[in-house]
């Protein structure tokens, strides 16, 4: 039987038209905007009491042997548990809504700025959010922390800087850039032919960008904010560094109160892990909802 033939494949090819060759995985690079909620959301819920369990048996040998038990060391924990939960974790949320609500505002100009089709305010935009993106966080806090002053002076008056108030402003620039680039792919990811329709109808840029393409924009934003809320929550112990009061800084205090026993680090950073746990967890599953419901169905 004679094989057959194919142009292009074992024969001259009848046509110099481009061929559509087939997707290759490897070299096409799509980025999750909420990767972290889908990882977390994704784990079984197996792992958590599982790891939980790992943490307080694996020493359990070592605190037998010690005089200062392990059921002091609960105790411990209970009694200061309501100044860690009220004057520490609450601090942890205040501080990471703050810093979204500052970097939320920055980034959507900065976004904005982006695409901006004058080069002198589209790239400073751009390097702005390049350098803040990939600059590690604890620096960007150390930095802010050695630049701005502890005080100022108003008219006579002195006025205070607290380290909270340095913190939000640190954590704030890496989400700005962050929040710029979902503000930015947001826009380019909306179809051309609205632009082009918009144009037909002598919308000015400015309408097209207001009237139509951002409030397209408004649900794609979504889940990636909350994703990033939810990294920036689980980044504010980094502020501890930084000597501000928070979970990790007051749990810290409280062993070093009870004569910094060593069985009572388990305990203590482990509800530190649990709470914070406890409040991502329903945010990284509601991103995920989120992400679905407002899916391009095709």
């Amino acid at each position: 039987m004679a094989s057959k033939t194919i142009p292009g494949v074992n024969a001259k090819p009848t046509t110099d038209l481009p061929v559509l060759l087939p997707l290759n995985p490897r070299a096409t690079m799509i980025t999750d905007p909420v990767g972290f909620s889908r990882w977390v959301s994704g784990l079984p819920l197996w792992v958590w009491p599982a790891m939980v369990a790992i943490i307080f048996l694996w020493p359990a040998a070592a605190l037998a042997q010690s005089n200062y038990t392990y059921t002091e060391a609960v105790a411990a924990l209970f009694k200061w548990m309501p100044l860690l939960v009220t004057s520490g974790f609450f601090f942890n949320v205040l501080i990471s809504l703050l810093t979204m609500i500052l970097g939320t505002a920055a980034g959507v100009v900065l976004g904005l700025m982006q695409i901006s089709p004058t080069k002198l305010i589209s790239w400073p935009a751009k390097f702005a959010t390049q350098a803040f993106r990939n600059s590690p966080w604890l620096v960007l806090l150390f930095i802010v922390l050695l630049a701005l002053p502890f005080e100022v002076t108003i008219f006579g008056v002195i006025i205070v800087i607290p380290d909270w108030v340095k913190a939000v402003f640190g954590l704030s620039l890496p989400i700005m850039a962050n929040i710029s680039e979902v503000v930015r792919g947001a826009i380019q990811s909306v179809p051309s032919g609205q632009w082009e329709a918009a144009e037909s109808l002598a919308y000015t840029r400015q309408q097209t960008l207001w009237r139509i393409i951002l409030p397209q924009c408004f649900k794609r934003m979504i889940p990636p904010w909350m994703n990033w809320y939810a990294i920036l929550t689980m980044a504010t112990p980094l502020c501890s560094l930084l000597g501000v009061e928070e979970l990790i800084t007051l749990s810290r205090q409280a062993i070093e109160a009870e004569d910094n026993h060593p069985e009572l680090l388990v305990p203590f950073y482990t509800f530190a892990l649990m709470i914070f746990f406890a409040y991502c967890y329903p945010i990284a599953r509601f991103t995920i909802a989120l992400e679905k419901r407002f899916a391009v169905k095709l």
